[in-house]
């Protein structure tokens, strides 16, 4: 899995980056302007499966994990939801799709590249009445949370940004009372690259109930998982 995500990740992107002047994630914009429906945010997430599978990795939740969101998404049925790592804007996609009429997802993206690039692709997948983007850091987005952008409590967060900062960022919506007593945190690639301190932190704790679901590395036969932790209060 690790030879597998350099060659991906480092030797091979970086190669192509250079022969194509511009980034992977500009790619897959440009594949899903190319060849998704504008307005129909299935499309965009299956022509973003299909560039990942076929043609370059990227880090996306993937069309096998996404399964696993899109049931909880369906079961917290949220009215509000906090992504933590927007990347190209994928999973915001998926979230969206499935959010009733009034709902609102907030995603949070450091990388101010892939948050342009996130942006376009919540605007032509035509969910961006249900998305709002926040740029920054994810330690600074959220404690301003509840007066900048009026959240209340959080019904649903799903974890797939640093993963070292899934255990810092929980505890922080804990501390700013952001949770409520049900809000569910899914978190995703808790074993590759791998979550220890979050799955330690969540499963000892007695405000948690985990649940966790085997499956695989997105667009690869590695072995991964998500972590589902419902807060207790």
């Amino acid at each position: 899995g690790t030879a597998a995500l350099i060659w991906n990740e480092i030797i091979r992107e970086k190669v192509t980056n250079f022969i194509m002047n511009q980034s992977k994630e500009q790619r897959i914009l440009n594949f899903v302007l190319q060849n998704a429906v504008r307005g129909d945010p299935c499309s965009v997430v299956d022509t973003i499966d299909k560039y990942c599978s076929q043609k370059e990795w990227a880090m996306n939740v993937g069309n096998e994990k996404g399964l696993i969101l899109d049931k909880t998404v369906e079961e917290v049925n949220p009215s509000v939801a906090l992504e933590l790592g927007s990347y190209c804007g994928y999973s915001a996609v998926r979230i969206a799709r499935l959010l009733k009429a009034g709902a609102r997802l907030l995603t949070v993206e450091f990388n101010p590249e892939f948050a342009a690039i996130a942006k376009q692709m919540i605007e032509f997948a035509g969910v961006q009445d249900k998305v709002k983007l926040l740029e920054g850091p994810s330690e600074e987005i959220i404690p301003q949370l509840k007066k900048k952008y009026e959240v209340d409590t959080l019904d649903f967060v799903f974890l797939d940004h640093w993963k070292d900062r899934y255990t810092p960022d929980t505890i922080l919506l804990q501390e700013r009372n952001l949770l409520r007593k049900g809000s569910v945190l899914l978190a995703d690639n808790v074993i590759f690259p791998g979550a220890p301190e979050f799955l330690n932190y969540v499963r000892k704790s007695p405000h948690f109930q985990c649940t966790n679901y085997l499956s695989h590395l997105e667009y690869m036969e590695v072995e991964d998982a998500m972590e589902k932790a419902v807060f207790l209060g």
